[in-house]
């Protein structure tokens, strides 16, 4: 299986080496040609806005959407999981989305860079994870079609909706591949890649 890892921001290198010892074919997205053929995407962190805009300038913010919306499968860790929500409340006005989850997230809802940290959560179908998070967003609203797999309080951090799959923390910081692994197992294996 070849796996994209969208690579204008963020993580990229950290993607790759968990995707790779989960036994997919990593693949660095930064340009339309690096889309063709995969079977699943990786969106990393970094910051929302900019990556948006830069999905605009390197022209795959529609492709992108296009593919997403066919069943492309995709796993967005912190910025990735607002980039696949419906809705972002504290937004920048005109902030560009792709996405295909049908939640509402709040960016940087757990504070500012200096109030980043670290937690150990129970996510549906892994178990213990530690997740490390760094002005995190968490989902204010998911629809009923959106499966919570792990919450910070009453806060949801990782849903799942059909072949979409989302984190608020970074499993690729961490050295657990487990996550990875729930994707490319679940996600890319099962809903039969690329569209």
């Amino acid at each position: 299986m070849t796996v994209g890892v969208l690579a204008l921001q963020g993580d990229v290198r950290e993607h790759v080496h968990a995707l790779e010892a989960v036994g997919a074919t990593a693949r660095p997205v930064k340009r339309l040609a690096d889309l063709s053929g995969l079977d699943g995407i990786v969106l990393p962190g970094g910051e929302s806005t900019t990556m948006g805009r830069l999905l605009g300038i390197f022209d795959l913010l529609d492709p992108l959407r296009a593919l997403l919306g066919d069943g492309l499968p995709a796993y967005g860790t912190c910025a990735g999981m607002i980039l696949l929500a419906a809705e972002v409340v504290d937004g920048r006005p005109g902030q560009e989305l792709l996405g295909g989850l049908d939640i509402t997230v709040r960016r940087n809802a757990f504070g500012s860079q200096v109030e980043s940290f670290e937690s150990d959560l129970d996510v549906e179908g892994v178990g213990d994870v530690h997740g490390v998070f760094i002005r995190a967003p968490w989902v204010e609203r998911a629809g009923p079609s959106v499966q919570v797999l792990a919450r910070v309080g009453e806060h949801p951090v990782a849903v799942r909706q059909g072949h979409l799959m989302a984190t608020s923390f970074h499993p690729e910081l961490t050295g657990d591949t487990r996550m990875h692994e729930l994707f490319v197992r679940r996600l890319v294996a099962t809903e039969g890649g690329r569209p």
